[in-house]
């Protein structure tokens, strides 16, 4: 699940706050949202409380909520890699479940009532509209910068 993505992002090292596969992110403080949340484990599928913080595009998770510089995270997923966060309840049969969709994996969570994860969903629903790759400045066109045709209609009889 979410591990394979860990190990994308932080490849062998795990230097807490320094380390650069966390893009410069200072999650210990002014997180977008941050709390509890139940999750499945990659290779035993255990369900495991962990304290989530959703800052610059990446969710990170830990143990216990003393995050501080020195914490190293459990696990982070980056969002622009995500297609998807949904409700998931009728997937799970669990209450407040949702899911976080990339194009290899589904990760599910379990938040501790409806408005929590409501929450979770349209916190990282927007995480993931800001962050997403689909468009590049590239790929923008300003429509109000293009030549514009000459005011004279082809209707006008010519002189």
């Amino acid at each position: 699940m979410a591990a394979s993505l860990w190990r994308a992002v932080m490849g062998s090292s795990s230097s807490g706050a320094d380390d650069p596969a966390l893009g410069g992110v200072e999650f210990w403080h002014g997180a977008e949202r941050a709390g509890w949340l139940t999750k499945q484990g990659e290779y035993i599928k255990t369900w495991r409380r962990r304290w989530f913080v959703l800052k610059q595009g990446r969710l990170f998770w830990f143990k216990d909520p003393a995050v501080t510089r020195a914490s190293v995270p459990r696990g982070v997923i980056p969002v622009s890699s995500c297609l998807t966060v949904k409700g998931a309840e009728d997937v799970l049969n669990r209450q407040f479940a949702f899911e976080l969709s990339t194009p290899t994996e589904t990760m599910y969570f379990i938040a501790d009532a409806e408005k929590e994860k409501e929450e979770w969903i349209n916190s990282i629903g927007r995480s993931i509209v800001q962050h997403s790759r689909s468009v590049t400045d590239g790929e923008v066109v300003d429509y109000d910068s293009r030549p514009q045709p000459s005011p004279k209609s082809k209707s006008e009889p010519s002189e």
